[in-house]
């Protein structure tokens, strides 16, 4: 099986890992298995100071959740370290890891998509291209990453719910004035900007960036403890007959496909909801 995320090593300091899972990047047990490897290397190299995490696909960083998924299998995935389900352990992890870690996004990260970004240390979006939302509440569900705690910290309770019930879509400019992205940039510009900050990070001393992103950490990060009751209730909030049958709707509509419902799938939940 080909594997999902390519790692390159640019230096002993930096790495870069790419998704590239098509048809539209889905998120999916593999994704989990091989995010929790890479999070372990990144805690265990006594070296690596950056990641920058992209896309190998422009229309698509990553995209959501697999739907179709077993459900059943999902929960009973074996905990990682923290003891915790593997899909919020590998957040937790990331978030607290000895690293800066940064999301360089092009195309859509909606629902686990937009968790793992969330989880980053900072995001950078391409103005053009970027798409960010948590489309869960629209299907019938309760986001299992629990993005409530990440983004009550970055934009405030009223914007972090704008967010999770509203449902839809934030292109880049908006997700930057809300806080959600660090900064909107040209897409020509992107990958030079992140390149750029990235090296210069990983030219400054470990120590200082692990010390200094470890107090940062202690004012800022949810507690760890606050996440495994967001994916019970996801699990509970999947199991209900609306949300089967909206997810259902949206599958028919090409939920899951390179299709104009994964484009603007903000839209599209609106259109199911409105046509019951």
């Amino acid at each position: 099986m080909a594997r999902q995320i390519t790692i390159d090593k640019l230096s002993s300091g930096l790495w870069t890992a790419t998704f590239n899972n098509p048809p539209i990047n889905l998120i999916d047990p593999d994704t989990i298995g091989e995010l929790q490897d890479l999070v372990a290397e990144l805690e265990s190299d006594t070296e690596i100071k950056v990641v920058v995490f992209r896309s190998a696909d422009p229309d698509f960083f990553l995209a959501h959740w697999d739907v179709l998924a077993d459900k059943r299998k999902v929960a009973a995935m074996p905990p990682g370290p923290t003891g915790m389900h593997p899909w919020i352990d590998l957040l937790v992890r990331l978030s607290r890891a000895p690293v800066a870690s940064i999301a360089e996004i092009r195309g859509r990260a909606r629902g686990a998509g937009s968790e793992f970004v969330l989880a980053c240390d900072m995001r950078f979006a391409s103005r053009e291209s970027a798409v960010l939302g948590q489309f869960e509440v629209g299907l019938g569900a309760v986001p299992g990453g629990n993005p409530m705690a990440r983004l009550a910290g970055l934009m405030g309770r009223g914007r972090g719910l704008e967010v999770i019930l509203g449902a839809d879509d934030f292109p880049a400019e908006l997700a930057e004035r809300y806080g959600y992205v660090n900064r909107a940039l040209p897409d020509e510009e992107l990958s030079t900007f992140v390149e750029s900050f990235a090296r210069r990070l990983a030219s400054f001393e470990k120590y200082a960036i692990v010390g200094a992103k470890a107090l940062m950490d202690e004012v800022t990060l949810p507690a760890d403890a606050v996440f495994p009751s967001s994916l019970s209730a996801f699990f509970k909030s999947t199991a209900h007959p609306g949300t089967r049958k909206r997810a259902a709707s949206l599958l028919e509509r090409g939920l899951q496909r390179r299709s104009e419902t994964e484009l603007r799938l903000g839209q599209a939940v609106a259109e199911v909801s409105s046509s019951k």
